[in-house]
């Protein structure tokens, strides 16, 4: 089987593209979703995300879909690209660990496109899946929401990043509390060092959230 990887640069797609490599699939692809220079959730600009994909030595096709665009634009750009991976690749890897609503609608954007979703991280534990990031990964929070507020957006993701979070937050973010970028680990051939530089907020779908600029150092 040749999959195509969804990838957003944090520690999920991460774990999601470990766990392929360690069970011998094909990654033909990874497919970042932007707005402009920038992907389109984490904010990460595409350079760094260039860097990420060298170091784990696979292609990374960007689809630029403007924040304000129509979700029907959204969904007809998305699988306009699935069905161009024809002959190419038979599923889209997504690293969703819990939320069903998520899957389904996956599933159903999906549906009759030339590839099947596949979830390879479904059902795993958040907290045993954070344990192993931090023991194996390097990565820093890059973006969180109100819940959190902007004072963990920056930090490393490590034990104390996961002492810190309050008692209701998903350890893996899940609930949209963090994102992150992963800067080291098992499937990179070398790290990609980055700098934490200015902090700003965004509106998204009615949510503020608060963000870190990040360069390579």
């Amino acid at each position: 089987m040749a999959v195509v990887c969804s990838w957003s640069g944090g520690k999920d797609s991460a774990l999601a593209l470990w766990a392929l490599e360690r069970q011998g699939v094909e990654v033909v692809e990874l497919l970042t979703t932007t707005h402009g220079n920038r992907s389109r959730s984490h904010r990460v600009r595409t350079g760094l995300l260039e860097r990420q994909a060298e170091a784990l030595g696979y292609p990374i096709r960007f689809v630029d879909v403007p924040h304000d665009a129509a979700n029907d634009v959204y969904e007809s750009r998305l699988r306009a690209v699935a069905d161009s991976y024809a002959g190419r690749a038979d599923a889209l890897v997504f690293a969703d660990l819990h939320l069903d609503d998520i899957r389904e609608y996956r599933e159903r954007l999906y549906a009759d496109t030339a590839l099947d979703p596949r979830f390879p991280l479904w059902g795993r534990d958040p907290e045993t899946l954070f344990e192993t990031f931090t023991e194996r990964f390097e990565g820093v929070v890059v973006c969180t929401n109100d819940a959190l507020g902007p004072a963990f957006a920056g930090r490393r993701l490590d034990a104390d990043f996961r002492t810190d979070l309050p008692d209701d937050a998903d350890p893996c973010g899940e609930n949209g509390e963090f994102h992150t970028f992963v800067t080291d680990g098992p499937p990179f051939d070398a790290p990609v060092p980055v700098t934490v530089g200015e902090a700003f907020t965004e509106t998204s779908h009615g949510m503020r959230l608060h963000y870190r600029d990040l360069s390579l150092e």
